[in-house]
């Protein structure tokens, strides 16, 4: 473990082949897992759970209490999984009292600048751009790419394989296997190109689209399409994923495509 003039509290627990740069700062109650690289600069601070072989930049803060007046100091932390990619001066507040913990997966790159408050959940393998800001208690789900200086609402859920356009308020649902785009954020078509990287077939891209066409083209209302999804399309995991992320949306999903 490198530690050149960086300031580690002594309960802090790092792990082997941590290289950790001058003017970082480690509080008291951090676990950071194997073979992490920290960079100059750095504020971890208590409550951060941090895996193997992650990157963290200049300027980041790990696990600053939340900006949510309902904080009452309660004890929670930031979750983060392994092998990520956290650039310069991403901020990732911990959790409240709502969820305990905010939490990121593996295999993640959060570019510069961008805000992850508190009681967010990620899963693997998303990229989020540059000064993107997501709002408490967001869920993204895993392969999601968000482009840059894109606002999250509070609440929001976005599907996984989805892929947002850069400056985007996304302040309903958006749905997995989707592009969004658009102000009012809109549907913008399947995201086959991102599928197709992922090993989707041609067979399974043709049956999404065929779901999204009901969904958001023949002109029925959310509770209409899907009853006819489930009553006309053959069950499968695409199709019942899509079907329990409509259902189960808590602020409603982004509307249908329309002119422009």
């Amino acid at each position: 473990m490198s530690t050149n003039l960086a300031n580690i509290h002594p309960e802090a627990k790092i792990g082997k082949d941590v290289i950790i740069s001058p003017f970082t700062t480690i509080e008291a109650d951090v676990e950071i897992g194997d073979g992490t690289w920290i960079g100059p600069n750095v504020t971890i601070m208590n409550g951060a759970r941090i895996g193997k072989n992650n990157q963290i930049f200049p300027g980041a803060v790990i696990s600053a209490i939340p900006q949510d007046l309902k904080f009452q100091g309660e004890k929670t932390t930031v979750e983060i999984g392994d092998n990520n990619t956290i650039r310069e001066c991403v901020t990732i507040n911990r959790g409240t009292s709502a969820k305990g913990k905010t939490v990121m997966g593996d295999n993640n790159l959060l570019m510069a600048y961008m805000h992850i408050a508190h009681d967010c959940i990620l899963g693997n393998n998303i990229i989020i751009a540059n000064s993107t800001q997501l709002a408490g208690e967001v869920e993204i789900d895993d392969f999601a790419i968000i482009g840059g200086m894109s606002a999250v609402h509070q609440f929001c859920h976005i599907g996984s394989h989805v892929m947002v356009s850069g400056g985007s308020l996304i302040g309903k649902d958006v749905p997995p296997f989707v592009k969004a785009a658009r102000h009012p954020i809109s549907y913008a078509g399947v995201n086959s190109i991102g599928l197709r990287r992922r090993k989707f077939s041609n067979e399974k891209i043709q049956e999404i689209q065929d779901i999204y066409r009901i969904i958001f083209l023949k002109g029925m209302n959310n509770t209409e399409a899907v009853k006819f999804v489930e009553a006309e399309m053959p069950a499968s995991k695409e199709r019942d994923e899509v079907i329990m992320f409509i259902k189960n949306s808590k602020r409603g999903i982004m509307k249908g495509y329309f002119p422009e």
